[in-house]
């Protein structure tokens, strides 16, 4: 059994991410318990002052193990020093030492988690230009998710190929799944393949009915306008699609499609005057199954990483560079990020 807490990272010290996590405490303290930051001392006491807005900030307690934030009042902020401490950075400018800092809690993180001394992590916003620059082995990960599954395939000593790992993003409305994820559209529909589709719906699948207790109503998006049209728009549906959620059904899952990727979002959407007729859709590549969900709010949306023999969320957005240090940034995404990373542990 996992450790009852959940760990979040603190994410770039020159972006939003340790100002967000500490309104987040400040907002939903109750929310939070049982929460810890993987982090940098300093960094997150320079949070809770910009958090504070002119008023008192909220105390930080460093801790020296996960565990020991079980029995910390609620009315703190406690952090775990991740190795040597960070020297302080520039808000709003990329910066190597940052994004070497903001990989090395992520790995920490990661390996916590793989080691059951965490039941999840929450990762706070991560900038893709200063892990570059931190130079290897970050420099080596696009972001969090390859990072992440790096981790879990060095752990069970396999290569990351054995590993396979989908974003899905989620809110109250609407969930989504993507086939694949930050590649070049060109790229996104030649990874169009039946094996690709039939994991990813093996892997949503598989998280989601632990999520929701029972069987998930699945939606398959097609690629093309009309979903293919019969093959008048293209042939990937009847070439590709169609066989991989045949064989899907074969499996036992229930899915339907593929539906025209110009309704199928519509349909799927649990709105209080209409009752979602799927659980959540699989999009054939990111855009087309992002826009949907992050124009419902992005405020809301919350990125899980399914397949990973671990728990993860996050916000849904980025670092926002222009507006860290200002005490303006919102808390609200990262809240709901802890919520569902707490559900899915079972400790909601």
């Amino acid at each position: 059994m996992s450790t009852p807490v959940i760990a979040i990272t603190m994410g770039d010290a020159a972006g939003i991410g340790p100002e967000i996590i500490a309104d987040a405490y400040r907002l939903a303290p109750d929310v939070m318990r049982h929460c810890f930051v993987a982090g940098d001392v300093a960094a997150m006491r320079r949070a809770a002052q910009v958090a504070a807005r002119g008023g008192i900030a909220w105390p930080v307690a460093q801790l020296d193990s996960p565990s020991e934030v079980l029995n910390l009042p609620a009315v703190c902020l406690p952090v775990l020093q991740i190795g040597t401490p960070l020297e302080p950075v520039a808000y709003g400018q990329v910066n190597a030492t940052a994004g070497e800092f903001a990989g090395r809690c992520v790995s920490w993180a990661a390996d916590a988690a793989l080691a059951g001394d965490i039941a999840a992590l929450v990762t706070a916003p991560i900038h893709k230009e200063a892990l570059s620059a931190a130079g290897a082995p970050y420099s080596g990960f696009p972001g969090h998710t390859e990072l992440l599954q790096a981790r879990a395939a060095l752990a069970q000593g396999v290569d990351v190929a054995q590993v396979p790992v989908r974003m899905m993003l989620a809110n109250e409305e609407l969930r989504t799944v993507l086939v694949s994820i930050h590649v070049s559209l060109r790229a996104a529909i030649e990874a169009v393949m039946f094996d690709n589709v039939l994991q990813t719906l093996a892997i949503t699948r598989t998280s989601l009915r632990t999520v929701l207790g029972r069987e998930p109503r699945i939606a398959v998006a097609g690629l093309n306008p009309h979903a293919g049209e019969g093959g008048l728009f293209g042939s990937e549906e009847l070439e590709v699609i169609v066989p991989a959620i045949e064989a899907a059904r074969l499996q036992g899952a229930d899915v339907q499609g593929p539906i025209a990727p110009d309704t199928v979002f519509m349909r799927a959407r649990n709105a209080d005057d209409h009752p979602g007729e799927f659980d959540v859709v699989v999009a054939m590549y990111h855009d087309q199954g992002l826009i949907p969900v992050k124009y419902l709010g992005v405020e809301q949306g919350v990125n899980v990483t399914l397949g990973l023999p671990l728990i993860r969320t996050s916000p849904d957005h980025g670092t926002a560079f222009d507006i860290a240090g200002k005490g303006i940034a919102s808390a609200h995404s990262l809240l709901e990020a802890v919520r569902m990373a707490k559900a899915m542990a079972g400790l909601a």
